[in-house]
């Protein structure tokens, strides 16, 4: 009997180190990832089972113009649920330290709303649970759904492959969150930025050597004289 007991209670101690519930008011980081400030204090949560696009990746619309969605759907979620108190349940930890976990405002699931309104994916990879969600959402052109962009995973996929050299060997940049290639043509001598996503992003090779360089933000890149590639 003293054994059975035992188990019973190993079976509902909460994982060390990881708050099983817990609330507070929210920091927005980008579209799936944020601050929860606790009684005990700051949480880095990680929302279970969406994928939103990454900050600075582009998304294009139907007129061919390609633009920021990462930063606007940041944006988007900080203004539904920034500076208000949400309750969270632990799932686990990821490897960056994060508390990856669901969370709800005023009762509603927060990934759900964020899927249903396009703002973000169903990460299918961890959880099904909003798949159908994001499939109304694709159907009712909804967000993001009413612009071409590549799933975020593929997005990051792509920017470590660059970043790595891949295969062709490839510059890369110093600082891993400098992404953004300044190229200056060979004919013209044109001052051109590549965003990560862009259509001539992974073939574009930086060199130093003759006045190229990487940025770490748009803003440092045009106030450089650097001009943002048309596609």
């Amino acid at each position: 009997m003293l054994r059975i007991c035992s188990l019973i209670v190993l079976m509902v101690m909460p994982v060390a180190g990881i708050a099983q519930g817990f609330g507070g008011v929210v920091r927005v980081i980008d579209g799936d990832t944020f601050d929860v400030g606790t009684d005990l204090g700051t949480v880095r949560v990680r929302l279970h089972g969406v994928d939103a696009p990454e900050i600075g990746q582009t998304c294009t619309n139907g007129d061919g113009v390609q633009w920021d969605c990462g930063t606007w759907a940041a944006d988007q979620v900080r203004a539904r649920i920034g500076q208000r108190e949400v309750t969270c349940e632990t799932v686990t930890q990821d490897r960056y330290g994060r508390t990856v976990a669901r969370c709800a405002l005023a009762g509603q699931d927060v990934g759900q709303m964020l899927v249903s309104e396009g703002l973000a994916l169903a990460f299918r990879r961890y959880s099904m649970a909003y798949d159908l969600d994001e499939k109304g959402a694709v159907v009712a052109g909804r967000g993001l759904h009413a612009h071409r962009f590549a799933r975020p995973e593929d997005h990051r996929r792509a920017v470590r492959a660059e970043q790595a050299g891949g295969a062709s060997g490839r510059s890369q940049a110093a600082d891993p969150g400098c992404t953004i290639k300044g190229n200056i043509s060979r004919s013209g001598g044109a001052r051109i930025y590549h965003m990560p996503g862009q259509a001539d992003y992974a073939r574009t090779t930086i060199r130093p050597d003759q006045g190229e360089r990487w940025f770490c933000s748009e803003v440092e890149a045009r106030a450089a004289g650097w001009r943002r590639a048309q596609r």
